[in-house]
C-alpha cells in the first residue's frame, strides 16, 4: 500500500500527460503531492521527511515549469530528488559519521556494521545513477519517451534495487539466526 500511495503523483502524471500535455501533467503532479501531505495530515499521520522534500522540489521545478512554459524543469526534477537522496546518505556518513539507512531500519533488523555500511552505500549509488539515468533520457529521448521511462523505467528500476537488496539482506538474517 505504502508503494502505491508513494507512486500515487507519479501514475496521475502520466495520466494526466497522455490525456492532455506536459504542463497539465505537471499541475496534476504539483496538486496529487499536495493531497498525499494533505491526506496524512488529516489522518494526523507523520509526513516522512522525503515527502516533504518531494513536495518542495515539485513544487519548484513544477512552478518553474508552469510559469515559464518550459519542460526542461519537470525534467530535472526527478535527477534533484535521486541527488539529494544520494547526497543525504552519503553525507550523513561522510560528515556525521550516521547510517541513515541503519537509523531508518535498524529497528526491524539487526545486521552487522560492514552490511549496514554496504546498504547505505548502494542505496547512495543507487539514486545517483537514476538521477544520471533520468538526465540521459531527458536530453536524449522524446518528452513521451521520458514520461513512459519516468513510470515504467524509473519504478521498474527501483522495484529491480529493491528486490535486489531483499536477496542481499535474505542471506544476513538468515547467516544472524544461525
Amino acid at each position: 500500500m505504502k508503494f502505491l500511495f508513494d507512486v500515487f503523483p507519479v501514475v496521475l502524471f502520466f495520466a494526466a500527460f497522455k490525456l492532455a500535455d506536459i504542463y497539465v501533467a505537471t499541475a496534476v503532479a504539483i496538486a496529487a503531492t499536495f493531497v498525499q501531505v494533505g491526506w496524512l495530515k488529516l489522518r494526523r499521520r507523520r509526513v516522512d521527511p522525503m515527502l516533504w522534500v518531494s513536495l518542495a522540489i515539485i513544487v519548484v521545478f513544477g512552478g518553474a515549469t508552469l510559469a515559464l512554459r518550459d519542460e526542461t524543469f519537470i525534467k530535472w526534477k526527478p535527477t534533484v530528488l535521486y541527488w539529494m537522496f544520494a547526497a543525504a546518505l552519503a553525507g550523513a556518513v561522510l560528515l556525521f559519521h550516521k547510517n541513515l539507512i541503519r537509523l531508518m531500519l535498524g529497528a526491524q533488523m539487526q545486521l552487522p556494521e560492514p552490511v549496514w555500511a554496504r546498504l547505505n552505500w548502494s542505496w547512495a549509488a543507487f539514486f545517483a545513477l537514476m538521477g544520471a539515468a533520468n538526465l540521459f533520457v531527458a536530453y536524449n529521448f522524446t518528452t513521451d519517451q521520458w514520461v513512459n521511462f519516468k513510470l515504467f523505467g524509473g519504478v521498474g528500476l527501483m522495484v529491480l534495487f529493491v528486490l535486489a537488496q531483499a536477496l542481499f539482506l535474505a542471506r544476513h538474517l538468515e547467516e544472524g539466526k544461525r
